[in-house]
């Protein structure tokens, strides 16, 4: 008999409740630690050493035959000069689309025509500067004496951060180097210990610590600060570009950082003798260390404006051992509170390593309250992660990784997302008003966080999607749908999502995207460029509505429609809204072709060619990011995504995620060669770069598959966790489906992934067979279930004492902020 589930019961005991109440218990911290990444020799390539971090400060921990050494870098050091020039060349949108309007339309390029060639080689002139780009801030090195000391290799336990360097002393005693990044702080902690914990003296012969060698020789010179005991420098980083800039004089918004280590053993300055027989002294920042103490060491990086950095280091100078300590606990207490948020437990153990370990990543790497990550993260060292600037690209590199937060309940990540959308808010409103005359905003394609005043790129390629601006925002209704917080939507998402969208209204209504000359009625994206596809072309072939303008437009007039409605403002918005009711009406249809070999496919934008090898995988793009397509979609839309799914050819390179992510959506997510696709483009630090797959796009027979490897360690494949949670649990649509993705013959367990509308949801599959489901609400809502069991099935309903049975294909009803449930198949009982 199906009794009312009375609602009222305290928040702290249903949240108790729903981390206990899973088919499978299982700690996520000791889940994490089956996963550490361990290296077996000396790791001395960048992209070897062992990555840790505290979100803003990123190191790495690498290791020769002869030393350690441990590289430098912070999401907040960047080399912050920027070129803005040819302001008045680059004239308004208008001009420029009356001019390219007017070349002619055989052209094979747009290149041909000198003016086009001309302008576009004015407008990328500021981005071929060598700045912005993240700046290392240099390294450490212990060196030691190869006759007394070897190194093994390393172990990164990411379960908390802590490296364990192996060594063996006079080969016989195995010691231990361990080292860690405080959470709290922006230092590292160093100390040497044997197998049972215990200090143990010194083995270290000598320190150095070493500015980064591509410090542009423009920048002031480093300078040496005094420090007891220890080793520190200061390095300036100047406003100006170089033709401007003063080096004596300086600029009040130069920025600066430090990095100052201090030890437990006496540091004195030696000489040695060369190859060659000479005399030779130290470096300025050398130095002999003696064997006369247990050894620790403390490393700190400081940053901010140059005239506001903090040069006391008396607190820095007293810390002891007894610090070293404290701070691990910390961190580790740390640690522990992020696994606690969500984990998973499968008998796949490769799947669950790539989401052990890429969340640890991630959190190492990105944090609220310093610069969002770019394309590389923290990690950086001389060249390495510069490439493109280092920059945020709107165009999926930047929102990728952050797919992976919401579905693992850390938005707490996504919220430097968060920011960084509200700091380049303005250069777009900016670019909005004086290019396109237009109100709101339009998102440049990339973007430095440092001043700008006018958009980076606005090269009118790459520089006109016009996906990217409501791609922008999408992360930021994300957050509020996950977890919602009228607060949040009111003061912070919605008025970005307002003035995107205001953006698009007026882009869309323009007369060059509605009349006659189209001969029909609907409301065009003209033009537009589909992502790294095409470019604009001549006659704008291929320019107009985009499969991915078109879907995340539409998803940007829901996100907005659904805010006005929620927070109640239809009078204020009712022109904004009549705009969007009348585009919608009359919106064009998503592009489609016919392949040969597969029957109807989508396609990136009409008139494509169903053999087109794409760079990210265009053909899919209402699946994902546009959310308007997937398992919930009608059985003719499901073929054509089947068949679009088979058609597709990408290069590689943008895919490892994304793609994945969309063949989950839609149920059609290999396991076993998402896995493949993994091990390809995973390097000996364990973090997955860009590889190409194919020719016949941008690449050829000449072409090194391998060419982005080494440029940097790429932040956006620390989304990859997100495509093994869809696997598991999908709610894109307002609607809680179990494991559709999943294999019969893998058991999985998972607790606390977070499903749309605030629901934290844990659940085990077992045989093919889901087990027993535990769902808390964080919010006064409407719970919807696509039936685990089958329609057929009567579902089990327990919470607040009280139980009730319902059947279906979808389980619906009323919950309550606070309220835990218990779901079982009565069927089984």
């Amino acid at each position: 008999m199906n009794k009312k589930i009375k609602i009222g019961v305290s928040f702290f005991l249903s949240l108790i409740s729903v981390v206990a109440y899973t088919q499978k218990d299982f700690s996520s911290y000791n889940q994490a630690r089956k996963h550490a990444i361990v290296r077996n020799s000396p790791a001395p390539d960048f992209f070897e050493g062992a990555l840790i971090g505290n979100g803003g400060m990123g190191v790495v921990v690498c290791t020769r035959p002869d030393a350690v050494m441990i590289r430098f870098g912070h999401n907040d050091v960047w080399d912050i000069r920027i070129a803005e020039d040819n302001r008045e060349k680059i004239g308004t949108f208008q001009e420029v689309f009356e001019k390219v309007t007017a070349i002619d339309p055989n052209l094979n390029q747009l290149e041909d025509d000198p003016w086009y060639a001309e302008y576009k080689r004015i407008t990328r002139e500021n981005y071929r500067k060598p700045y912005p780009r993240p700046f290392p801030c240099g390294s450490v090195i212990l060196g030691f004496d190869r006759r007394a000391v070897e190194l093994i290799g390393h172990t990164l336990d990411i379960s908390n951060g802590l490296v364990s360097i192996e060594l063996l002393l006079h080969k016989k005693d195995y010691a231990f180097l361990k080292v860690f990044a405080d959470r709290e702080n922006d230092r590292v902690w160093m100390k040497l210990v044997d197998s049972s914990g215990m200090p143990l003296p010194n083995c270290f012969n000598r320190i150095n610590v070493i500015p980064d060698i591509t410090t542009p020789k423009e920048f002031p010179g480093f300078t040496l600060q005094d420090i007891k005991g220890g080793i520190s420098f200061k390095q300036i980083m100047p406003y100006l570009e170089p033709e401007e800039y003063n080096k004596e004089v300086g600029h009040e918004k130069d920025r600066a950082f430090s990095l100052s280590v201090i030890t437990s053993n006496t540091i004195e300055k030696r000489e040695r003798i060369d190859w060659n027989g000479n005399v030779v002294k130290m470096a300025a920042m050398e130095y002999a260390l003696e064997p006369d103490k247990p050894f620790w060491l403390c490393a700190e990086l400081r940053n901010g404006l140059a005239r506001e950095l903090n040069e006391d280091f008396a607190e820095f100078e007293l810390l002891e051992v007894s610090n070293y300590d404290h701070a691990y606990v910390s961190t580790d207490g740390a640690w522990r509170e992020f696994w606690s948020k969500s984990g998973v437990n499968l008998e796949d153990k490769e799947l669950e390593s790539i989401w052990y370990r890429n969340l640890y990543f991630l959190n190492c790497a990105a944090k609220a309250g310093v610069n969002c990550p770019g394309l590389f993260a923290n990690w950086s060292f001389n060249n390495i992660g510069t490439a493109w600037h280092g920059d945020y690209h709107m165009n999926y590199n930047t929102q990728q990784p952050f797919w992976a937060t919401f579905s693992s309940n850390h938005l707490e990540l996504n919220e430097p997302y968060v920011e960084l959308i509200e700091f380049i808010a303005e250069v777009s409103r900016i670019w909005a008003k004086d290019y396109y005359q237009m109100r709101g905003t339009f998102y440049p394609h990339s973007a430095y966080p440092v001043d700008m005043t006018m958009n980076p790129y606005p090269v009118p390629d790459w520089g006109w999607e016009i996906f990217e601006t409501p791609w922008s925002v999408q992360g930021l209704w994300w957050h509020y749908l996950y977890a919602p917080d009228r607060k949040f939507l009111e003061e912070r998402a919605f008025p970005l999502i307002k003035e995107a969208t205001e953006f698009i209204i007026d882009y869309m209504t323009r007369p060059a995207a509605h009349g006659p000359q189209w001969a029909d009625d609907k409301y065009h994206v003209f033009p537009t460029v589909p992502p790294e596809l095409y470019r604009l072309r001549p006659g704008f072939r291929f320019n107009s509505d985009c499969l991915v303008d078109l879907t995340l437009i539409k998803f940007l007039f829901n996100a907005y429609l659904k805010s006005v409605d929620i927070l109640g403002v239809q009078s204020q918005e009712k022109k904004n809204v009549d705009d969007i009711k009348k585009i919608l009406n009359n919106y064009p249809d998503y592009p489609k072709a016919i392949s040969e070999k597969y029957g109807e496919v989508f396609v990136s934008v009409d008139g494509e060619s169903t053999e087109t090898v794409y760079n990210v995988p265009n053909n899919l793009m209402t699946v994902f990011p546009g959310e308007d397509h997937g398992l919930h979609s009608d059985k003719k839309t499901k073929q054509v995504l089947e068949n679009s799914k088979r058609n597709n050819q990408n290069e590689g390179g943008n895919e490892l995620v994304f793609h994945h992510l969309q063949a989950a959506r839609i149920g059609l997510l290999d396991l076993d060669f998402f896995k493949r696709a993994v091990r390809y483009c995973t390097l000996p630090n364990a973090t997955s770069t860009n590889y190409t797959l194919q020719i016949n796009g941008r690449y050829n027979d000449n072409t090194n598959p391998q060419f982005m490897g080494k440029m940097g360690i790429w932040f956006e494949n620390f989304g990859l966790p997100v495509v093994i949670n869809e696997c598991m649990m999908q709610s894109y649509n307002g609607i809680i489906r179990l494991f559709p993705n999943w294999p019969d013959d893998k058991e999985a367990a998972f607790k606390t992934l977070r499903a749309a509308g605030g629901f934290l949801v844990s659940s085990s599959i077992e045989h093919g067979v889901i087990q027993t489901i535990s769902i808390f609400s964080e919010d006064d809502n409407e719970l919807r279930m696509y039936n685990p069991w089958g329609s057929d099935a009567e579902v089990i309903v327990v919470g607040a004492d009280e139980e009730r049975i319902l059947k279906g294909d979808i389980i619906r009803m009323k919950v309550q902020k606070g309220l835990s449930l218990n779901f079982s198949n009565n069927n089984e009982k």
